[in-house]
């Protein structure tokens, strides 16, 4: 597998859905699968284990919005994902969705069979976080496959490889087929038409990659944990922008003035978005109802207690929340449920601040890089961590963040990182009415509070005591003693209250009887 790349798998995918390991996940799934049948599906099968989460959450998360919508070839951000059901079916496919008992490790396995008038090809993926994922066997074979290369897959005899000796490619893995070879290449382009008419396979597939940042064999990063950083670096206490933009670079083949602009360009999405959000949203299922706009109005009237800058982070979470909430555009940062509390904190401080949109984003790099010291380590997937996986991430990103807004030192960033991350160990995640809104709302501006609270302690010179990196690793721990009913299955603490039983059997009858989002 590739390097973590703050674009690939901490900030971003900019998306449309209440969660980013069910929407953009399995959207990408379906994408590589639309490539895999070459746009020509007439069926298809879905398989979830009974023991993960994707039984109890497929539907109200939006594993199935995303994953119709990869099938059909759309973007993670496209307008029409919330119609994706009804457009599968449309166009002709059918579709059937079973739970099954096969023993899955990870919460979050997608298995699908697809089939046309002329083949049939199965898929086994996982979501991993964020909108991660990868493809771990194809029709039966043990593969890897991030959406990161171009992948030409070649069914061939064994003497046939012979005529890829040489080839261009990053990678090439032969896998036995029965009396075949599976011969797959990963490259920064499709095997050409010349080598395919010299090795002569029986059947070609091309599956375009579908991350923003390609893979590369020649790409190697200068650090991959926090640890490893603060040795390369030394005495030099380079800021940590900087020293994310180094790793980035190192990790897209980017210069510094593209690396900023790809975060500018994240950064106007996040505050169009803000502002929609505060303007007011509205969709029918859902928990919770527009409420940052009075927010604002009680804020700008003085009729709020005197938070400071607190009160305009708060406004500018529940914006963002309620933007995902309506189906709008958001940026996963580091996960579509944590979308708010970085973003948020960040854009609203810099706001009261009077600094501009370069600051913001320089902030963001700075959270983008301890999230790649998260997610090279662990996961921001609340299936397999609880909400200590996205909400504790997001606390933990958002106070490196605001310390490199204060003009605070690379040992600042990281200690407010760091002590932010302790408070968060052992947060579950118990979405009610199986939204992805509450308790997740408060959860964010929780994360943002404590973000504030801890990147101004590091300022002061506290002491984190625990250095990052093993912060991280008691999180994965803790997670691995975490009971599957509060790791975003629905099945544990506010998920199964009589009132929150009530609201989901509520918003259940607004779409069967065909007044709800239109995806019944």
């Amino acid at each position: 597998m590739s390097h973590v790349s703050i674009f690939n798998d901490v900030i971003g995918p900019v998306m449309r859905g209440p969660s980013s390991s069910h929407c953009a996940a399995a959207l990408r799934i379906g994408r590589l699968a639309r490539d895999l049948m070459e746009g020509d599906i007439r069926s298809v099968l879905v398989e979830f284990d009974r023991a993960g989460s994707l039984p109890t959450t497929h539907e109200s998360q939006g594993s199935d919005m995303g994953l119709f919508g990869g099938l059909l070839g759309w973007d993670a951000d496209d307008e029409r994902l919330p119609e994706s059901p009804r457009a599968l079916r449309e166009a002709g496919i059918d579709l059937r969705i079973v739970t099954v008992d096969v023993g899955d490790p990870h919460p979050n396995t997608y298995r699908l069979t697809l089939r046309n008038d002329r083949e049939e090809h199965s898929i086994v993926a996982i979501s991993t976080g964020g909108g991660m994922m990868e493809v771990i066997r194809l029709d039966d074979i043990p593969l890897s496959m991030d959406g990161g290369y171009h992948e030409t897959l070649l069914w061939m005899d064994a003497a046939g490889a012979d005529g890829l000796a040489g080839i261009d490619a990053d990678e090439v893995h032969c896998h036995r087929a029965g009396d075949l070879c599976l011969v797959q290449v990963q490259g920064q382009a499709f095997v050409s038409d010349e080598i395919l008419r010299a090795c002569r396979p029986h059947r070609v597939k091309r599956l375009a990659p579908v991350l923003p940042v390609p893979s590369g064999k020649d790409r190697r990063v200068p650090f991959s944990s926090c640890s490893e950083m603060l040795e390369r670096d030394g005495a030099a206490q380079t800021p940590l922008w900087r020293l994310a933009v180094a790793y980035e670079g190192a990790r897209g083949g980017f210069s510094e003035e593209q690396v900023l602009e790809k975060m500018l360009a994240i950064v106007r999405i996040l505050r169009r978005s803000i502002a929609a959000g505060i303007a007011g949203t509205s969709y029918e299922d859902r928990v919770l109802h527009h409420q940052s706009g009075r927010f604002q109005e009680m804020m700008a009237a003085g009729s709020l207690l005197d938070g400071g800058a607190l009160n305009r982070i708060i406004l500018h979470v529940t914006a963002l929340m309620e933007m995902k909430s309506s189906m709008g555009v958001i940026v996963a940062a580091p996960t579509a449920g944590a979308c708010a509390a970085l973003p948020g904190a960040v854009i609203a401080m810099a706001e009261s601040m009077d600094l501009g949109e370069e600051e913001m984003a320089k902030a963001m790099l700075a959270a983008g890089l301890i999230g790649v010291f998260i997610a090279t380590r662990w996961t921001f997937a609340a299936e397999v961590g609880g909400c200590q996986a996205e909400g504790g991430s997001a606390a933990c990103m958002a106070a490196a963040a605001l310390v490199e807004l204060a003009g605070g030192s690379r040992d600042h960033a990281v200690a407010a990182a760091s002590m932010a991350f302790q408070s968060m160990l052992g947060l579950i995640c118990d979405p009610i009415a199986n939204r992805v809104e509450a308790p997740c709302l408060g959860k964010n501006v929780i994360a943002a509070a404590n973000a504030l609270s801890c990147a101004n302690m590091a300022l002061a010179g506290f002491d984190p005591l625990i250095p990052l990196d093993e912060v991280i690793d008691a999180a994965k721990a803790v997670a691995e003693k975490m009971p599957r009913e509060h790791r975003c299955t629905s099945l544990g603490g506010l998920a199964v209250t009589p009132t929150s039983l009530a609201i989901e059997r509520r918003l259940a009858g607004l779409k069967s009887c065909g007044s709800g989002c239109g995806c019944g």
